[in-house]
């Protein structure tokens, strides 16, 4: 139930606006009664943090499962081009799972319309900070064991992120119109860019 309605305000609350949408509309749009809505959230702004933490949930859940296929610590990445190819296929994966995710799309269209109607306002942010703390942690391993030379493993995580994620998102940023190929295209040559900037030499 709770998934349901979730999908199903998100949705209305990104097509139409937040102040737009009525409780009754989120209410048939999920199929139940207005009462569950309000048993379950209290009231909108409850239901919109709630999207949001959602969201980051299930964002962290899967770059964690990404890094952990493709980036492990488990010694069988041992050459920079085997660490370029490893890398090259993470940012692939994440860039057709977050980039082309209307869903994803949705909840930062949220937060921007949060941030617009109350500038400053830093409590409903999407966090993917376990991610970015698990992504950094990825860059330290492997310059601990010699792949990668940096001293700064949250920078240089930043880098990869901007390079790859952010770039793709700026360059498609509708998923219904999203390109694979052209989203392929840009992590691929991030990839290259960050292994060019921080391999060892």
């Amino acid at each position: 139930m709770f998934t349901i309605v979730v999908s199903g305000a998100r949705e209305l609350f990104a097509r139409q606006g937040v102040d737009s949408v009525s409780m009754d509309a989120v209410a048939a749009r999920a199929g139940v009664s207005k009462r569950t809505v309000y048993d379950y959230f209290g009231d909108k702004n409850r239901l919109f943090l709630a999207i949001l933490s959602e969201t980051s949930d299930t964002l962290n859940a899967s770059i964690q499962r990404a890094l952990d296929w493709h980036l492990p610590e488990n010694g069988t990445i041992t050459t920079v081009p085997g660490l370029q190819e490893a890398i090259t296929a993470l940012v692939v994966e994440l860039g057709q799972t977050l980039v082309g995710s209307a869903d994803y799309a949705a909840a930062f269209a949220l937060v921007t319309q949060r941030r617009w109607r109350e500038p400053g306002s830093q409590d409903d942010v999407v966090t993917v900070s376990a991610a970015e703390d698990a992504l950094a942690h990825r860059v330290a391993h492997f310059a601990n064991v010699g792949l990668l030379d940096t001293d700064d493993p949250c920078t240089a995580a930043g880098h990869l992120a901007a390079l790859t994620i952010l770039l793709a998102y700026n360059d498609q940023p509708d998923p219904a119109t999203a390109d694979p190929e052209r989203i392929r295209h840009i992590m691929t040559s991030g990839a290259r860019a960050f292994i060019r900037a921080y391999a060892t030499r």
